[in-house]
Formats: structure tokens, C-alpha cells, sequence
């Protein structure tokens, strides 16, 4: 007799609308989700344009995470305390590692529209005050294997540049019509959402343009069916086994670190208001 060996599908456990204010849809906070999804604890999609009113994030600081911004579409100028400027065109990313401080900046490069997601990755004790790192990729240098783009970690054949803190993946994937794909994590990653900007997915039940989806801790797979030409991005990873000690705009593992996090901002906003910068 032969045995049969049944392989689960991993299900939804939590599924947002996230809530909207203008431009800026926030589907993860530190203090709701990003506790059951952490090193994954901020995920914004954003849409902004030059008719809108408003071009620019603004001139702004982080401190104890990594902000990995993707745009799925227009282009933006960007620039970062750790003296980085230039352009970052539609498919590629920004990865911010702000470590114990720096201060950010991105406007539209035109008068069109731009769309995208931001996400906040929480660090290890070992990252959270150690020097700003900034990396900015073109298109052409984020590998892709099948459908998807990998923006963090890696998948099949395909690996980031960006040196991720820890054990993960960020995935950009693009279906067509009827299109499957199945994700197999890698070992350990107990931890997977994903979130969709265009289209409807089928993964065991029906995910909408706009939505996130949690899927249930385990390291099984994950089978999608787009219901119509479908663009969304993934995340998976072992949990983050530390706290979530939060300020204004930093998260830290502890008080302490948070502290010097904190510090050091207002250190680099002191010198920024002395050279004009900031208003």
C-alpha cells in the first residue's frame, strides 16, 4: 500500500481595508497588525499626483526600522541624510535603513501621477542603532523569477541586492487572467500577507483590489488564482522575536534604544532647520 501525503494550503486569518486619509492608504500599523506580522509591522499604498495638490512627502525622520518603498508607478526624486539624492523610477526601490537616525524625502520627478507601497521592516538589537544605509535599485537591477519581483530576500533563482536584516521576502507579482501561482516559502517563514493595488486574487477566497490578506502561521504553501489581470506584493519571514517599542516615527525593540533612536533625529532636524531644509 502506498501512502498518500496531503499538502496543506495555507489560509486566511485576518483580512483590511486598511483606512484611507487622502492620498495614503495605511493597511499595517505597528500597533494593530503589525504585531501579528512582524518584522513586517507598516505597510502604506500610496497615490499621489502634481493635480492633487500635494508633489511631496516632505522632509521626514525614522529611526530603529528599514522603509522599503516600491513604485508601481511614476517617478520620483529622492533624497536622504546619508547624502544620497537622484531618481527612482516606476519598478524600482528605495530601501532606507535608518538605524539610529535619518531624515528622508521624495517628491514627484513630473507632472504625472505616481502610485506605490511603503513598507516598514522592523531590526534586530544588532541593526536598530547602527549607521543610516540607503540603497536605491533601478528597474533592470530587481530580479525577477516567474511572475514575481523580488524586492527582499530571495526566490527560485533570484536574489536581491539589498542585504535584508533578516529572513525574508518582499515579493512584487504580477498575474494575468487565470493565471496560478503557488508560493512555496522557504523553511521557517511562519509569517505571509499579501496586498493587492490592481485586480481580484482567489487565495481560498476571493481578495480585492485595495485589501490585505493574513494568511495563518505555518510554513505551508500559499495557491493564487488572479480573477482578471491581478499586481500585488508579498511578504514572508520568520517572526521577529523581539518587542515593539514605539515613538512619533521610530520603532525599537527597547526603550533605551528608542531613546537614542529619538536622540539622534532630533540631532540631524536641528542641523537640517540651521541649513534651510526644513520649515
Amino acid at each position: 500500500m502506498t501512502a498518500s501525503v496531503v499538502v496543506q494550503q495555507r489560509a486566511i486569518a485576518h483580512r483590511t481595508k486598511g483606512s484611507t486619509h487622502g492620498p495614503i492608504t495605511r493597511l499595517v500599523s505597528p500597533g494593530d497588525l503589525g504585531e501579528l506580522l512582524k518584522p513586517f509591522i507598516f505597510l502604506d499604498i500610496f497615490s499621489l499626483s502634481a493635480s492633487g495638490g500635494k508633489s511631496s512627502f516632505g522632509m521626514h525622520p525614522h529611526s530603529g526600522i528599514a522603509t522599503v518603498t516600491f513604485m508601481t508607478q511614476g517617478d520620483v526624486s529622492y533624497e536622504d541624510t546619508t547624502g544620497a539624492t537622484g531618481l527612482l523610477l516606476a519598478g524600482g526601490v528605495e530601501w532606507m535603513q535608518a538605524g539610529n537616525g535619518v531624515w528622508h524625502d521624495a517628491t514627484l520627478a513630473s507632472d504625472s501621477s505616481i502610485q506605490g507601497f511603503q513598507l516598514w521592516v522592523a531590526l534586530p538589537p544588532s541593526l536598530e542603532n547602527a549607521p543610516a544605509i540607503s540603497t536605491y535599485l533601478a528597474p533592470s537591477q530587481v530580479p525577477q523569477t516567474g511572475p514575481a519581483r523580488v524586492l527582499l530576500g530571495h526566490y527560485g533563482a533570484a536574489q536581491s541586492l539589498i542585504q535584508a536584516p533578516s529572513d525574508m521576502n518582499y515579493l512584487a507579482v504580477n498575474l494575468k487572467d487565470g493565471e496560478h501561482w503557488r508560493y512555496t516559502p522557504p523553511t521557517g517563514h511562519n509569517i505571509a500577507w499579501l496586498a493587492i493595488s490592481s485586480g481580484r486574487l482567489d487565495a481560498g477566497e476571493v481578495v480585492n483590489a485595495g485589501e490585505l490578506a493574513v494568511f495563518e502561521e505555518s510554513e505551508h504553501h500559499i495557491d493564487l488564482v488572479a480573477k482578471g489581470d491581478c499586481s500585488f506584493v508579498m511578504g514572508s519571514a520568520v517572526k521577529h522575536p523581539y518587542d515593539l517599542v514605539m515613538g512619533h516615527y521610530s520603532v525599537h525593540t527597547s526603550k533605551a534604544a528608542l531613546a537614542r533612536g529619538e536622540t539622534e533625529i532630533q540631532r540631524i532636524g536641528t542641523r537640517l532647520r540651521q541649513q534651510g531644509r526644513l520649515n
